[in-house]
């Protein structure tokens, strides 16, 4: 088999399932990851001839992707924020949302330019939040929590790869223990947390549901926010005077948490919508 034929195949086994140019992006995804192939060499060179062994992990893939499983989860890493990430069913995959959210948390900063911020993350999952704040935010002491030890341990790796230091704790924030007893209060508290209700589970695409780990996506429809109330009551106690609570969140709720954060004692509460229009992130100051 060459390249060219490789492409054909993944078009008419994909096609009824993915959109065209989706199925191009997986078979460009995939020809870099497994024989370190541009999408410009190989359009210089579409003949060249793939290995048996090659054509066997390729026909793996193809099979996987035919079941929805997310190419992210069958390479085994995927892009955030210009780092490599690894992922697996343990880790959610990190979305371009949580990209505009950490970049609008590096932004602020920036600007404020504080030296050593003290950070708690919130959620680890793959770490895609605490590891890129550490590593654009020169000097921070990052902090991250997670109530699942397996997601603990990709983040963990994530963080030795991409040369930053973060700590790292086993924590649910709903029932907290060690992250009440730290000592230290924070700039920066900043959480992803499961969001999407029982009743939103018809939205959501077969890759997703069939794949992506349900503890750190869904929340009963009666108790939808009962994250974001225990984290902000927890950032009342553990904040700084002039230190600020960021949320990514539910896009059908966003009216709510901020009433929620309101009422329980931030003043200046921020709703932003992501480049989709969705109202997606959250920022709350002032207490």
């Amino acid at each position: 088999m060459v390249l060219a034929d490789l492409k054909i195949k993944m078009n008419s086994l994909l096609t009824a399932i993915f959109d065209k140019t989706e199925v191009e992006s997986f078979f460009y995804l995939l020809i870099d990851f497994r024989l370190n192939l541009s999408k410009i060499y190989f359009l210089l060179n579409p003949s060249v001839a793939i290995s048996a062994e090659d054509v066997t992990f390729f026909e793996s893939a193809i099979q996987k992707l035919k079941e929805e499983k997310p190419i992210q989860y069958i390479l085994g890493e995927t892009e955030f924020y210009g780092l490599q990430f690894k992922v697996n069913e343990n880790t959610l995959i990190p979305r371009p949302e949580t990209e505009e959210l950490v970049d609008w948390i590096i932004q602020d900063q920036l600007i404020i330019n504080n030296e050593g911020l003290a950070i708690l993350d919130i959620g680890t999952g793959s770490g895609c939040i605490p590891v890129s704040l550490a590593k654009n935010l020169t000097g921070s002491k990052v902090t991250t929590v997670d109530v699942s030890a397996a997601a603990i341990e990709v983040a963990q790796g994530n963080a030795e790869v991409n040369k930053v230091a973060v700590s790292f704790l086993n924590d649910s924030i709903l029932e907290p223990e060690i992250v009440n007893d730290l000592k230290y209060m924070f700039d920066v508290i900043v959480s992803n947390p499961p969001y999407v209700r029982n009743l939103e589970k018809q939205e959501i695409k077969k890759n997703v549901l069939a794949y992506e780990p349900h503890l750190a996506l869904f929340v009963e429809d009666n108790d939808a926010l009962i994250f974001y109330k225990k984290i902000t009551e927890y950032a009342l106690n553990h904040l700084k005077n002039e230190g600020v609570l960021y949320f990514e969140i539910n896009q059908y709720l966003g009216k709510e948490t901020v009433e929620l954060i309101e009422s329980l004692g931030f003043k200046n509460v921020e709703l932003r919508k992501d480049l989709s229009g969705n109202d997606r992130m959250i920022k709350a100051c002032g207490f």
